[in-house]
């Protein structure tokens, strides 16, 4: 299964509350931070396309990476079909060490643009207020108004992929997080035991 939501909706809260119901969850923006550091392959293709500025050892550079993802959409979009290829093996990989789990999560912040949709059963959606997503993003990493919403108008509109989810959790503070958490985690069962072995 796969989980969503734009920035400062709330997705890691949510996936926190899976894991307290026993769901394994893989958060996909973590992996690939670490394969950036581990995987030597990944990073020999990153620095042919980018230039060796892009690493300073082993470690990526954040900020040449974060101006890479701002130079323009066919920068980003250069950029995401090499690390996206190593996360997708990385995460079947993952998916076979939890084979003996009901069902399992896969937390990615842009899962429809990214195409990883296509290889979990069903989708669900965090989503919030405009609002009150950049306020979290703004606390959260002391950042500007500014920033917050270039980091949301590098992604999808959330109405954009809204249709295209199976379960949608309002996460605006307005009611309880975890009954809402709950009723989805007893669909997502029912739906594991009703299809045909996953396709990840």
């Amino acid at each position: 299964m796969g989980l969503t939501g734009g920035i400062g909706s709330g997705k890691t809260t949510v996936c926190k509350l899976f894991e307290q119901l026993g769901v394994a969850v893989y958060y996909a923006d973590v992996e690939a931070k670490k394969l950036y550091a581990e995987s030597a392959e990944l990073q020999e293709k990153l620095k042919a396309a980018f230039g060796e500025a892009i690493y300073s050892g082993n470690a990526v550079n954040k900020q040449k990476l974060k101006e890479l993802l701002l130079q323009s959409d066919k920068t980003a979009e250069a950029l995401n079909q090499i690390v996206h290829p190593f996360v997708f093996e990385h995460y079947e990989n993952w998916c076979n060490q939890h084979a003996s789990h009901k069902y399992t999560l896969k937390e990615a912040a842009i899962l429809f643009e990214s195409g990883s949709y296509k290889r979990v059963q069903k989708v669900v959606g965090v989503v919030a207020p405009l609002e009150i997503r950049i306020e979290r993003v703004m606390k959260r990493d002391s950042i500007d108004r500014k920033e917050v919403e270039a980091r949301i108008n590098r992604q999808w509109p959330q109405e954009k992929w809204l249709s295209k989810c199976h379960y949608i959790i309002e996460n605006d503070g307005s009611f309880s997080l975890e009954k809402h958490v709950a009723v989805v985690h007893s669909a997502l069962l029912n739906d594991s035991k009703t299809t045909q072995p996953f396709v990840f």
